[in-house]
């Protein structure tokens, strides 16, 4: 099927920022999606409230735009009566770890067999700019005019911690590698996180001096590191700034309900590796996927 047909074209263009990385992960969420050579019918998606919860308008899915931070317990509902689905549940970094917050420790903790996509820039970006659980300290918001001064969330071990079995970091600099992320979270069985760290030009970039949207891109690439690369360990130390963290994904062989992953134990999901800031840390081998959050 082609990319197009898995869009809804009548309600383009999108009502993004230009320079927005919002546009740049559903481009690489329907690639993914095409290659796995799914169905409209088979995908689910539901979103709550922000600039990421758009995203549910802009394709022909069945669809759901639901509530602050209530997305996953909607589809939660929705896995839990019609497992055979796909659901997927793009989120900010607000709707997901703010408001969500329990949400979402407890669908990892559960295991749902759904996709949670987390796009983290820092900022709640359609209300104003203010500062989110993951801006991290010192950073600038119309909420924090003298910077903040709360640490960030790890997504990556806050889920890993949960009970999340696939667990990944990328950024929209790196976009094929994220098309491949997205594609074996989906078709990964158990609760799949893939975290994003994506670009605020308009809010974040103005208030913290980031720079334009192509700078911003261009701090993903030069602040970031593999964790195949022999030289991850020594990039990372010799950057500083910013902090992210690595993990583990695979699938594991045990049987399952119809909509609940079996709980961790042989064969189960594991993480391993940290890294801070500045050098963020993504994986792309068979069995590592991640990246760090800022904080």
């Amino acid at each position: 099927m082609a990319i197009r047909d898995y869009i809804r074209e009548r309600f383009f263009p999108h009502i993004w920022c230009p320079g927005c990385g919002h546009g740049m992960v559903l481009n690489a969420m329907l690639h993914g999606i095409e290659k796995m050579g799914l169905a409209k019918n088979e995908i689910v998606m539901v979103s709550g409230i922000g600039c990421s919860a758009r995203i549910a308008g802009y394709v022909d899915f069945h669809s759901m735009h639901t509530l602050h931070g209530r997305a996953l317990a909607f589809a939660t509902g929705v896995k839990m009566s019609r497992p055979e689905l796909n659901v997927i549940v793009p989120m900010g970094d607000g709707d997901a770890l703010a408001i969500g917050g329990n949400h979402f420790i407890h669908a990892a903790r559960r295991n749902i067999d759904m996709t949670a996509l987390v796009m983290n820039n820092r900022i709640y970006g359609m209300t104003g700019g203010q500062f989110s659980p993951l801006s991290g300290y010192g950073t600038q918001a119309s909420t924090a005019p003298y910077s903040t001064i709360d640490h960030g969330f790890d997504i990556v071990s806050m889920a890993t911690a949960a009970g999340a079995t696939f667990v990944a970091r990328s950024t929209t600099y790196h976009v094929r590698e994220l098309s491949g992320y997205i594609r074996r979270a989906i078709a990964h069985e158990g609760f799949s996180v893939v975290e994003i760290l994506t670009q605020c030009p308009t809010y974040f970039g103005r208030q913290n001096r980031a720079g334009s949207a192509v700078e911003m891109l261009e701090s993903y690439k030069d602040r970031t590191v593999s964790l195949d690369s022999e030289n991850a360990e020594a990039a990372g130390d010799k950057t500083g700034g910013w902090g992210f963290e690595s993990l583990h994904s695979c699938h594991h062989p045990l049987p399952r309900s119809p909509a609940c992953a079996p709980r961790r134990g042989a064969g189960a999901a594991t993480l391993a590796g940290k890294r801070s800031w500045p050098k963020r840390l993504r994986g792309n081998s068979s069995d590592r996927c991640a990246r760090k959050s800022p904080g």
